[in-house]
């Protein structure tokens, strides 16, 4: 069997949608007893006399679903619509509220966010 480089290997997921490429990370996954989990550094505790930085103004935000109200079904299209999910992630995501919906978006698309979804009757939260 000839070994792939890493451009043919990135070009086949090109095509795959994004179901299929989900599958594979689990199925690749379970076959090497991974997780595809993404490396969290942390930080340990400032020295003292350390000069204290000021806090930055917050640029990211989360969308977090805290219910789905009366509407369940419209919130479900509310949140396919917003992200790249399939019907039955979505109606997992409603379902398991309080979840969060985007992650790390600019504050004007957090806002439109939680707007459609309260519109749909959704109770929403942007942190």
């Amino acid at each position: 069997m000839a070994k792939l480089s890493q451009e043919d290997l990135l070009a086949q997921f090109e095509e795959m949608t994004l179901i299929e490429l989900s599958e594979f990370v689990k199925a690749f996954e379970e076959k090497f007893d991974v997780t595809a989990a993404a490396a969290v550094a942390v930080a340990g505790p400032a020295a003292p006399g350390a000069p204290v930085e000021a806090e930055a103004e917050q640029d990211e935000f989360d969308v977090i679903l805290t219910g789905a109200g009366d509407k369940k079904i419209q919130v479900i299209k509310v949140v396919r619509e917003l992200t790249s999910l399939g019907l039955k992630e979505a109606k997992d995501l409603v379902d398991g509220a309080p979840k969060p919906v985007l992650e790390k978006v600019a504050k004007d698309a957090a806002e439109k966010a939680a707007e459609s979804l309260k519109g749909a009757g959704a109770s929403v939260e942007v942190k």
